[in-house]
């Protein structure tokens, strides 16, 4: 079971509101950054995740252009996978991100789905 989801609706303003919510739900960690502002939010359900990611490189180890860089194009193949069911598998590749170059979602946004894409390639053994 895995989700990663980012809805916009407003263009480039500073995600610096954010906030980290972390709750454990029966084994499956949920991870929600959300800027009510913006009107986005970022939400990982997946089991391990939260444990693996504090054993990874923090985030003052990125700069915000890196972690933007690589997400566009991480979130680029992970949309194409999501639109090619007979190829890659539906159950991993479940639905499209919304992920807008023009907007700005700040670091903490930015660093959490990286850090995800990281965690799903070693965890289903798949090379985005």
């Amino acid at each position: 079971m895995l989700a990663v989801i980012i809805y916009a609706c407003e263009p480039s303003k500073s995600a610096s509101t954010s906030k980290l919510e972390a709750v454990d739900q029966e084994a499956i960690d949920t991870i929600k950054i959300e800027n009510k502002e913006l009107e986005y939010e970022i939400m990982i359900l997946e089991i391990g995740f939260e444990n693996w990611l504090v054993t990874q490189r923090p985030i003052e180890y990125y700069t915000q252009a890196m972690l933007e860089n690589r997400n566009m194009f991480l979130v680029s193949e992970w949309n194409r996978r999501v639109n090619m069911p007979n190829v890659y598998d539906p159950l991993l590749y479940n639905q499209p991100i919304d992920y807008q170059q023009r907007i700005d979602y700040g670091k903490k946004v930015n660093y959490m789905l990286y850090m995800y894409f990281q965690f799903f390639e070693k965890k289903y053994k798949q090379r985005l």
